[in-house]
């Protein structure tokens, strides 16, 4: 692959082509990868298409927790979608390169939808201290208005930090090489690229993290400490688990979503390994959005009785 690159104003050589790395150096497992990547787009789009179509046909799962649930699901569906395509083709035609406004409207989207997904999670765990601490509240605080209202706050709200941030990065001129040692266009790998010193751009991704992901995860342990509090006070054991039972799926997501993406974000860029950056990102953007309908089905009884339902009007 050809280095593309321009002239800039003080002689420095600045790319216009990436070449995404990917999987390349293991050149015979690119077939394997290719069936296996396949496989787990499939389970993802048919596992989350299946949440959410079960909560908009069933009556019982109208409520306001399901309404965000088939949110999240949806987010996830794109979520995956920003970046697994891009790794099916890669190996599929081997052809790695990728335009500098292909790369950027990658990097933008993947920070919005992720942004998206830290918000809604932080509403999820918003919406169950609601029933669970205020429950005589509960449809007056959870009205269909606020639900939609909330949801569009998730989806919408960290739009304009992330294009700003995107045009921030991309404003800089990449030089010396054009190889991303990534599978997809990711800001850890991108700076490395990046001419002369890149510490204001790295304060200024620390900060935005912190707003779009240490803030919402804050409020969620806000939420689940008092969560956790009241449940404890409840009168039977019987009362405890069904609390628990509804609680403790959103809650194992969000240790995965967070603690993953932390890792990656908030380690210095000089600190990055590929090989890591690669494995966490696999996790938080690929191997999480497949496991996270399996978690939520097995432990909601109501979405496993919704699946019952569905599969019995399927076949008889």
């Amino acid at each position: 692959m050809k280095l593309e690159e321009v002239e800039a104003e003080d002689n420095v050589s600045t790319v216009v082509r990436f070449v995404l790395l990917g999987f390349s150096e293991l050149p015979n497992l690119q077939g394997f990868l290719s069936g296996l990547f396949s496989i787990i787009y499939m389970v993802v789009l048919i596992g989350n298409s299946l949440i959410v179509i079960i909560t908009r046909i069933d009556p019982a799962l109208h409520k306001p927790m399901y309404f965000f649930l088939a949110n999240f699901f949806i987010l996830e569906i794109c979520y995956v979608s920003v970046t697994l395509p891009r790794i099916l083709f890669s190996l599929w035609t081997q052809d790695r390169s990728i335009s500098l406004l292909s790369c950027a409207t990658q990097l933008c989207f993947f920070l919005i939808l992720g942004t998206a997904e830290s918000f809604l999670l932080a509403v999820m765990s918003y919406d169950r201290f609601v029933a669970i601490c205020n429950p005589l509240h509960y449809p007056l605080v959870m009205s269909p208005k606020k639900c939609h209202q909330l949801a569009a706050g998730a989806w919408l709200g960290g739009m304009p930090v992330q294009v700003g941030q995107t045009w921030q990065i991309f404003s800089l001129h990449f030089c010396h090489s054009n190889k991303i040692n990534h599978f997809f266009c990711d800001i850890p790998p991108i700076l490395k690229l990046a001419c002369g010193d890149t510490s204001v751009h790295e304060v200024s991704v620390y900060v935005v993290v912190i707003l779009v992901g240490a803030v919402p995860f804050m409020l969620i342990l806000v939420s689940y400490s008092k969560i956790i509090g009241t449940i404890l006070r409840l009168p039977t054991a019987q009362g405890q688990a069904k609390a628990f039972s509804t609680c403790s799926s959103h809650l194992l997501v969000v240790v995965l979503f967070f603690g993953s993406a932390s890792i990656t974000y908030f380690r210095p860029t000089s600190s990055h390994s590929a090989g890591t950056d690669k494995l966490l990102s696999l996790f938080y953007t690929i191997v999480t959005p497949m496991f996270n309908p399996v978690i939520y089905s097995l432990r909601n009884q109501d979405v496993l009785a919704a699946l019952r339902r569905l599969w019995l009007q399927t076949v008889f």
